[in-house]
């Protein structure tokens, strides 16, 4: 199974008033989506399931890849690693999981799959981190397959 995490694009400074969800993408950030996205979409398969955060900053970055996503709300800002595993379907699914959403839990989900401890790695704002599960010696194993910065691109 694929799971590729993607960490929302850069987004405005929240005012005082303004809730955390309706916080939208900054002109830069909307640029970051949109080359991500094609990076995405040059890869992905077309059965890949994408499942985003409900927050306005989520929802904008998935929507530059313009295919169908859902809108998941235990990926919201204050997900865990258990709710955004259980949302993918890790790791039973039989299609590759893109998850669109937000730090410290991607990072977390990450440490966790990759290295089984809980830790909070950083993923950097509109960057993919691309893990695949797979058997090897008949025991299942959890490899990085990619990581990719929007600042690369």
């Amino acid at each position: 199974m694929d799971l590729i995490l993607w960490r929302h694009a850069e987004a405005a400074v929240a005012r005082a008033d303004q809730d955390d969800l309706a916080r939208p993408l900054t002109p830069k950030g909307e640029r970051q989506a949109a080359r991500m996205a094609e990076w995405l979409n040059q890869r992905l398969a077309q059965s890949t399931r994408i499942l985003v955060s409900p927050a306005l900053r989520t929802q904008q970055t998935a929507e530059a890849l313009g295919r169908p996503f859902r809108t998941v709300a235990a990926l919201a800002p204050e997900a865990d690693v258990e709710s955004v595993l259980r949302a993918a379907r890790w790791p039973d699914a039989a299609e590759p999981v893109l998850i669109v959403g937000h730090q410290p839990v991607l990072g977390q989900v990450a440490a966790q799959l990759l290295a089984g401890v809980e830790q909070s790695w950083s993923i950097k704002k509109g960057a993919v981190w691309w893990l695949r599960r797979r058997e090897r010696d008949g025991r299942p194993t959890v490899v990085l397959q990619a990581v990719q910065s929007v600042d690369c691109l």
